[in-house]
């Protein structure tokens, strides 16, 4: 079992940059494939980046692509995102997820552990 731990989100302005942290507990993290979705209101939570359990391989969603860039540190426990290029369409509630799976998911029910959740608003 992997229990996730968000960090890192706030308010930024537009065009700027935001680092989330994620730390997970569990001795299976280092086998886990990771994620980070988001939630904004009135909208389905999705997936923007992933990552398998190796670092090898990542996926991004098309609306992120080329603006964040997910990482991870197994001898940490941790899973990065890094945010640049903000928008305002970007302003939601960021949750890291981690999968019973070791390969790269971008599937909502890949995911089985879920943090808190952390928010980040982008104003213009």
């Amino acid at each position: 079992q992997v229990q996730p731990v968000e960090s890192g989100g706030g308010l930024v302005q537009t065009g700027g940059s935001l680092r989330l942290s994620c730390v997970a507990s569990g001795r299976t993290f280092e086998t886990a494939a990771m994620a980070w979705f988001r939630q904004a209101p009135g909208k389905e939570r999705e997936c923007v980046a992933a990552i398998n359990w190796t670092g090898g391989r990542t996926y991004y969603s098309d609306s992120v692509k080329g603006r964040f860039t997910i990482s991870r540190d197994n001898a940490k426990n941790t899973v990065d995102l890094r945010m640049n290029s903000l928008k305002s369409e970007d302003t939601a509630v960021y949750y890291c997820a981690a999968s019973a799976f070791s390969a790269l998911q971008s599937a909502l029910g890949a995911y089985h552990y879920w943090g808190q959740g952390t928010q980040v608003t982008v104003s213009s």
